[in-house]
């Protein structure tokens, strides 16, 4: 599974439009104005571009109506399109805060993170103390992986409103980020002491996550489960429930998750694969075959062409076993665990020269593993 799907949740914070307080200008220009930004808090966004684009019909380059339709863009999603309307406000109005703000916002959305900083820090010259605005150059940062620069600003919005959310939940994400669990585990944790009765989901299985990295599995499980009372067919905790249970050792329970995801996605070939490997696991060969092939039907699947292979090993078929590992190990010439079966298949086989032959082969691509020193090691003494 991929560790993207279990960054189930970002620094998410208001999209804020920033509405000016006063408007210069004429009484018309005025009040068109206000109406656009009305109309753009209530979401009615082709009548706020309507409105912006009157007070560019009377004054060319107004900076209010230039920043409500990059506004507007950006809540549509069109950030080319937002991005041209910001710059040529600041081409005519340089520093102009709002501009900067949604311009910054722009890139980090099209994931120019370089660029979306040196806006943001732009913005901080005029106003070094904006949370809003340091919370996100600390998500930036962190998006980059600058590590010290995304906690050392996470760290001041701390200082300036202790247990700040979007600095706890971005500390939470840097320190999972690099592998860092335990730390991740603290910040997620002070987030749910702050509201324990009214925590956010992705807070629950975010902790829980971290115990399955700490491989803590029972109190991952805890916070998997509190997760599930409160949304019984979330997908994070149904797959940190099956996952506990696999590292915990109880493949029956891990069995129930994975096909309960299953009934909402009956296509998943990851999730297939996972089931698969917990049938083989019990014994049950006949249905783990079933799982694979239902994945493989999908698409291919090096961990299902696996799984069935080791069914065939399983069962005695070392011969059709080492058939099919071999031909993974063509596919992907670098993973370990095909050669230290197929090396277990020719000890089976009695084939101990193939066996020896199969493990040293493994220097021909400069690589080292200390299972398979360990195994040939042994081979070469017996």
């Amino acid at each position: 599974m991929s560790e993207e799907m279990f960054k189930e949740f970002d620094v998410l914070q208001e999209d804020s439009v920033f509405v000016p307080s006063d408007v210069d200008g004429s009484a018309e220009i005025s009040e068109l104005s206000k109406q656009g930004y009305q109309l753009l808090k209530e979401n009615r966004i082709e009548e706020a571009k309507e409105a912006f684009n009157k007070i560019l019909d009377i004054e060319d380059n107004n900076n209010y109506a230039l920043v409500g339709l990059g506004d507007s863009e950006r809540k549509q999603g069109h950030f080319r399109n937002a991005e041209g309307y910001y710059s040529k406000c600041l081409d005519f109005h340089p520093g102009n805060n709002y501009a900067l703000f949604g311009l910054a916002d722009c890139y980090k959305a099209m994931n120019q993170y370089h660029r979306a900083i040196d806006i943001w820090e732009q913005y901080l010259v005029h106003d070094d103390r904006n949370i809003t605005v340091l919370t996100r150059v600390a998500d930036a940062y962190r998006k980059v992986r600058d590590f010290k620069k995304s906690k050392e600003i996470y760290l001041s919005v701390l200082d300036m409103e202790e247990n700040n959310s979007y600095a706890l939940i971005g500390l939470g994400h840097l320190h999972y980020d690099f592998k860092e669990y335990r730390d991740a585990l603290y910040y997620w944790t002070k987030m749910l002491e702050k509201n324990e009765e009214l925590v956010d989901i992705r807070v629950l299985t975010s902790i829980g996550n971290c115990h399955r990295k700490l491989k803590t599995f029972e109190k991952g499980v805890y916070y998997f489960e509190r997760a599930l009372q409160k949304e019984p067919n979330n997908f994070y905790a149904l797959f940190g429930l099956a996952d506990c249970y696999r590292g915990m050792n109880q493949q029956f329970r891990s069995i129930e998750y994975w096909n309960k995801i299953l009934d909402m996605d009956p296509d998943n070939k990851v999730i297939l694969t996972r089931a698969g490997d917990a049938y083989r696991n019990t014994g049950d060969y006949k249905t783990a075959s079933i799982y694979y092939n239902k994945a493989l039907d999908i698409e291919f699947d090096v961990y299902a062409a696996l799984g069935l292979a080791l069914i065939c090993k399983g069962e005695g078929r070392y011969e059709e076993a080492a058939e099919r590992l071999q031909g993974l190990i063509k596919g992907d010439p670098r993973n370990f665990r095909f050669y230290i079966d197929l090396s277990d298949c020719y000890i089976k086989l009695n084939q101990k020269a193939k066996a020896i032959e199969t493990l040293r082969s493994v220097s021909r691509y400069g690589l080292r593993s200390p299972a398979i020193s360990d195994m040939l090691a042994r081979l070469e003494r017996s």
